[in-house]
Formats: structure tokens, C-alpha cells, sequence
């Protein structure tokens, strides 16, 4: 595998993982295609526009023509696409579904088609549910919310094409993942970039969900490794284990920018809000996976990297995207 299509590209993950890979692999080509929705951003590669390496494409995963058309000049494809917010996909469950899951179909059956070495399938530790244990690969999927439910049934269609067209494909769930270049709506970039500008920090609930926190360098490097490793047909959960209270994680954001608690909200759960998540990742690990655990040293990074780069999520949170979604789901939470 050498030439290599990149799904969601320019999305948080999706972005990091793409710089990652031109680094570490001299001898590997990356084409990113990516619909450019609310989170898909250009401005996340600013660097790579001169590496002859690397070319990018506007479109969306479901078109199937230009997912053909791109697909028969590639290896292998790695899918980081997808409609990832939980919020929106509640307020608009149809185009989850059709990123999450049509999208999938269109990927694999191109993969299928021009016989691709290998076909990534990005997935979420949303797609179990919630837990008071810790989840295993082999564990039943019981998603709670559209965006959840839609990214398991992109899994179910990856698991038919391998078993039933011999298809040679790998799964990864990953836990919540923090770091540069994360869209301004989810927790930690939202309660960073809230604080920065004096503005109610919103927490759901009581504030004491419990999320299973990784670097988003590790998880590059987790979708790596089990790409090069795993075994065809597996799935493999990759967590940070750093396990935090969603609440703990915001008075720490408070406290790096040195900004009063009398900023935090709380406001109405979210519907189908699950309460914890928690991977068993020894099968990463047998593999080489090690992520790292000092989440508060990465967090602290992390709040550094929002300050210093305030001209990317301003320019975000100043959208009409931006600013109509957050009156339509924020405006009458109380």
C-alpha cells in the first residue's frame, strides 16, 4: 500500500492523521476527499498545499462517480468521514444517516470494484452505548443516538463486505479524542474557546458523564498501526484510558485560562445522552499500541494551541453555520 485515499480529510482527526502519515511514510501519497460541511476546513492542512504528495478533492463520500473515479488510483481507502456531531445529527437524523451509513456503501463498493488492498473503517466507542464495565471488541452495539446508531450500521456494511465478498477490511473505534484543529462545538474545544472569550461555558446535566479521553496524535497513530497490523475482519477499539468527568475537564480548562467557575452553565442533557464509555484496548496493545496518559499535561497543550492559534476558531465561531446552530440548539436550553 503506497497510494492511499483519505475520507474526511479535512476534518480534526481526519487532518491530523493526514499530516501524520506524509510524515512518517516518505514513499506514501495522500489524496483527501472531504464535502467541506461545518467542520471540513482547508485552513487544517495550510501546510501541506506544496507537497507533491498530497492533492485534495471537494465532493461528498455518497457521489458515487467521483468515488469511483478517484478510487481506481488508490490502494486503499481510510474513512474518517462522517456527520460526527451528536447535536446536529439529533436535530437532523437524515444526513447521518447518508454520510454515516450510505457513505459507507459507496466506499466499499468502489474498494470492492478496483480490489483494494485494504479498506479503514473509522468508527466511534459511541457505537456500544454507555457502560458501568469496560467494552470489549466482541460486545453487542447498542447505540443511543442517531449518529451512533447510523456509525454502527456503516460497521455492520464493512463486516458484509468482508465476510460476504472477501473484502479486506479493519475497523477502529476510537474514544473521545482531543487536541489541534478540533471544530469549536464539541466539549473541550467549545468550553476552551467560550472561556477565552467570557462567554457561559454550557454543561449538560450535572456535568459528570464520563468520557475515555485520547491525544489526538495517539489516535493517529492507533488507526496506523492497526492499518499496517491488524489482522483483515478485525475491529479494534483504541482508547486513551484516561478516563475524566466532563465536569472535571472544564474546571481544568478554567483553570489554565485562569478564568472564574462562575462561567459554567449548566443546562438540560442532551436526549440519549450516554453516561460513560470505557474501552479494553489489549488488542491494540498487543499490537504496539501505547498511547499516552498524561491528559492534563495534553490538555494544558491543548488550551495553549486555541490561544495561540485564535484567528482559525474565531473565524469558525463567526460563521452563519456556526452562530445559527448554536441559537437553534443552545437558544432555549436551560
Amino acid at each position: 500500500m503506497k497510494r492511499f485515499l483519505v475520507t474526511g480529510g479535512a476534518g480534526f482527526i481526519g487532518s491530523n492523521f493526514v499530516r501524520y502519515f506524509l510524515n512518517k511514510y516518505p514513499d506514501y501519497t495522500v489524496w483527501v476527499l472531504d464535502a467541506l460541511t461545518y467542520a471540513g476546513n482547508t485552513d487544517n492542512f495550510h501546510d501541506l498545499w506544496d507537497n507533491p504528495r498530497f492533492a485534495f478533492f471537494q465532493g461528498r463520500i455518497e457521489d458515487a462517480a467521483l468515488v469511483d473515479n478517484l478510487a481506481r488510483n488508490v490502494d486503499c481507502i481510510i474513512n474518517f468521514a462522517a456527520e460526527s456531531h451528536n447535536d446536529r445529527a439529533i436535530l437532523d437524523p437524515e444526513t447521518a444517516q447518508k454520510t454515516n451509513f450510505n457513505g459507507v456503501g459507496v466506499l466499499l463498493e468502489a474498494a470492492r470494484k478496483h480490489q483494494h488492498v485494504r479498506f479503514h473503517q473509522v468508527s466511534t466507542d459511541e457505537v456500544y452505548g454507555s457502560t458501568d464495565g469496560e467494552f470489549k471488541e466482541g460486545d453487542p452495539l447498542e447505540p443511543n443516538q442517531p449518529y451512533s446508531a447510523a456509525k454502527a450500521g456503516g460497521e455492520l456494511l464493512v463486516r458484509a463486505y468482508n465476510v460476504t465478498f472477501g473484502l479486506n477490511t479493519i475497523v477502529t473505534r476510537g474514544s473521545n479524542t482531543f487536541g489541534p484543529y478540533h471544530y469549536p462545538e464539541k466539549l473541550i474545544p467549545l468550553m476552551i474557546t467560550n472561556a477565552m472569550q467570557d462567554i457561559p461555558l454550557p454543561v449538560y446535566g450535572d456535568g459528570k458523564q464520563v468520557r475515555d479521553w485520547m491525544w489526538v496524535l495517539d489516535h493517529c497513530i492507533g488507526v496506523d498501526i492497526a492499518l499496517h497490523q491488524g489482522k483483515a475482519g478485525e475491529i479494534y477499539n483504541v482508547g486513551g484510558g484516561s478516563e475524566r468527568h466532563n465536569i472535571d475537564v472544564v474546571k481544568g480548562i478554567l483553570a489554565a485560562l485562569g478564568k472564574p467557575e462562575t462561567l459554567i452553565r449548566y443546562v438540560t442533557d442532551r436526549p440519549g445522552h450516554d453516561r460513560r464509555y470505557s474501552l479494553n484496548t489489549e488488542k491494540m496493545e498487543a499490537l504496539g499500541f501505547a498511547p499516552r496518559r498524561d491528559f492534563e499535561v495534553l490538555l494544558e497543550q491543548t488550551v495553549k494551541w486555541y490561544v495561540d492559534n485564535e484567528a482559525w476558531w474565531r473565524k469558525i465561531k463567526a460563521s452563519d453555520d456556526y452562530q445559527n446552530f448554536t441559537k437553534k440548539w443552545y437558544g432555549d436550553r436551560k
